[in-house]
């Protein structure tokens, strides 16, 4: 329930209690009553909002000023909205500066309560203090087609090509079918799943209609997938759920599709378990370098970078704009290409075309970051280090390590002292026999440099490589040797473990970027850590390579038992913990 105080009498002939009442608002005028005693009045449990009843303006004006459940406190010219967490610092800013929601934004944003003032554009709101002005004030409202705005800011300004021009011109009016309906965007996120694993599953059939089915329903699914982004936007449907849900079905979606296609080959006689793996490897691996990125950058003091520049000055011609976000290959591209291949090719042709497009665009991408970093002058901050400290995902042995171990200074030290363990170790899994004790010694020989590697804050220009390195030493160290010990169904039970582990470190992305933090310590431990788990798997595989499919039921135990510990404790947080009530927009990779 929400409560909307006016702060004076109504004004005759205004339709702005039916407005508010139509956003589920329960309107109470303050009259004889000051606005002080009716806030008071309000539970503490409640959203509250203060408007001047000489407002005028949209009805979605008001909805982005006081429905958004992502901020504490926001305001639009004449309207203030505070939730239960802003509810005592709004007390105080009535008491203390009577008048108006304007003057009690102003006092609350000094009082050091940050008061989120939404964009409005073309929409109008405005506090009329005479008859002329709120007769003008209503010509623009008139002028102004609310419904074709709200379609509009629907969808993100910021998309790749085929999404913009694909897919969201009609999309968008698939949202407002929806919000017509009173569907919810998780309810369509749920949906777009759903259509996936079908899609999946047709796909696992290895029939020429199959893939067919697969590439056309993978198509639908992306289109829900717009769809929840604009259905939230379209309607202020922000929820944590929703959070949970969009942050990780993309990648379930498209790594259970991966999964579909090797058992459809399969079926056809055709093992490309090696290639679904690898897909999924470089894709996530993708995915880490684009987050450690931002979170080291997130909040840099200062940004001085002449790629930057450039990169700037590209932008300002269209064309390039449109070449640069292609050739990233951003997820409706590669789904659009994954559909299409998938219908008229074979799966083995649809990973070899991933394989290159996803290594082309991680080249284009690493390299320009690289650039980046090493042209701009920026102090990171402790906030930075510690994101990607959590991001590096170090288990019992490397925190030993980092909190004993050799402190090596050096602004370029991480990431060499990580790369040196990563390749030490996915050289010795490539050349060395299967089961060969040497891959241990190269296994504790990463373990120990990845804890050196962290012993000191990440801080360094190129320290955000640290977690991308770890990821791929971890991934593809599982690659290679499930692809060499030829154990049947290595592969599968690799794939499972890599995705239970993919998983896990989504979920510390998002719990960072909700400014939440990392998951808790004791998980980290419990399943051991990158340096734990690649340990782990090496021992393994040289103690059982050799014995027909041990190997195969010990990753698979480790695939469920990692799956069954992370899920359990991602649903716990997300549903029950609090978290910030944000939609995620996808990853435009």
């Amino acid at each position: 329930m929400s409560t909307a105080i006016l702060t004076g009498p109504p004004v005759p002939g205004s339709s702005l209690e039916g407005d508010l009442r139509s956003l589920g608002f329960d309107v109470r005028s303050a009259g004889a009553a000051g606005t002080a005693e009716l806030l008071d009045a309000v539970p503490a449990g409640e959203r509250v909002a203060l408007v001047d009843p000489r407002f005028v303006g949209h009805v979605h004006a008001l909805r982005l000023a006081l429905t958004d459940p992502r901020f504490p406190a926001a305001a639009a010219p004449g309207a203030l909205t505070a939730q239960p967490e802003a509810r005592a610092a709004l007390v105080r800013a009535v008491r203390g500066a009577p008048g108006g929601p304007d003057a009690v934004a102003a006092a609350l944003d000094a009082d050091g309560t940050a008061v989120r003032r939404p964009e409005l554009g073309s929409l109008v709101a405005v506090v009329a203090t005479g008859e002329a002005e709120r007769e003008q004030a209503r010509a623009a409202v008139a002028a102004v087609d609310e419904e074709a705005v709200r379609l509009r800011t629907a969808v993100k300004s910021r998309d790749g090509f085929f999404t913009t021009f694909c897919v969201s011109p009609y999309s968008r009016y698939l949202a407002r079918w929806c919000a017509r309906r009173g569907l919810t965007p998780n309810q369509v996120t749920t949906a777009s799943l759903i259509t996936a694993l079908i899609a999946a599953g047709c796909a696992a059939t290895g029939t020429r209609g199959g893939y067919v089915a697969a590439g056309v329903l993978l198509l639908l699914s992306f289109v829900l997938d717009c769809t929840d982004g604009q259905l939230a936007r379209y309607s202020l449907q922000y929820s944590t759920m929703g959070a949970w849900l969009d942050a990780t079905f993309d990648r379930a979606k498209e790594y259970a599709y991966y999964a579909g296609l090797a058992l459809g080959a399969a079926r056809g006689g055709d093992d490309v378990w090696a290639l679904a793996l690898g897909a999924m490897v470089l894709q996530t691996c993708r995915h880490v370098v684009d987050f450690s990125f931002n979170e080291a950058n997130h909040d840099a003091e200062s940004n001085t970078s002449p790629t930057a520049a450039l990169s700037d000055r590209l932008d300002s011609a269209g064309w390039t704009v449109w070449v640069r976000r292609m050739i990233v290959l951003p997820i409706g591209e590669r789904w659009a290409m994954i559909a299409v291949l998938t219908a008229v090719t074979t799966p083995r042709i649809v990973f070899y075309a991933l394989l290159v497009g996803c290594a082309l665009a991680a080249l284009y991408t690493t390299a320009g970051r690289v650039l980046r970093s090493l042209t701009r002058r920026a102090r990171r901050t402790d906030r930075a280090a510690q994101a990607l400290a959590d991001l590096a995902d170090s288990g019992p042995v490397a925190q030993f390590v980092a909190a004993r171990g050799p402190r090596l200074g050096g602004a370029w030290t991480a990431p060499v002292v990580a790369a040196v363990g990563a390749v030490a170790l996915v050289v010795a899994a490539l050349t060395q026999p299967v089961g060969s004790r040497q891959v241990i010694v190269a296994a504790v020989f990463y373990a120990v440099l990845s804890g050196i590697a962290v012993a000191r804050p990440l801080k360094g220009a190129l320290d955000w490589l640290v977690p991308p390195v770890f990821r791929a030493a971890e991934y593809g160290t599982i690659l290679i040797i499930a692809a060499r010990c030829e154990v049947n169904g290595a592969l599968p039970a690799a794939f499972g473990l890599v995705s239970a582990v993919a998983y896990h470190h989504y979920d510390t992305v998002y719990r960072i970027r909700g400014g939440t933090g990392a998951p808790p310590q004791w998980l980290v431990r419990t399943i051991g850590g990158h340096e734990g788990r690649t340990l782990a798997v090496v021992i393994l595989a040289t103690l059982l390579a050799t014995r027909n499919t041990d190997l195969t039921l010990a990753l698979t135990a480790l695939a469920v038992t990692v799956a069954l510990v992370v899920l359990t404790e991602s649903i716990r947080f997300w549903v029950s913990s609090g978290a910030p009530a944000v939609h995620d927009e996808g990853e435009p990779a």
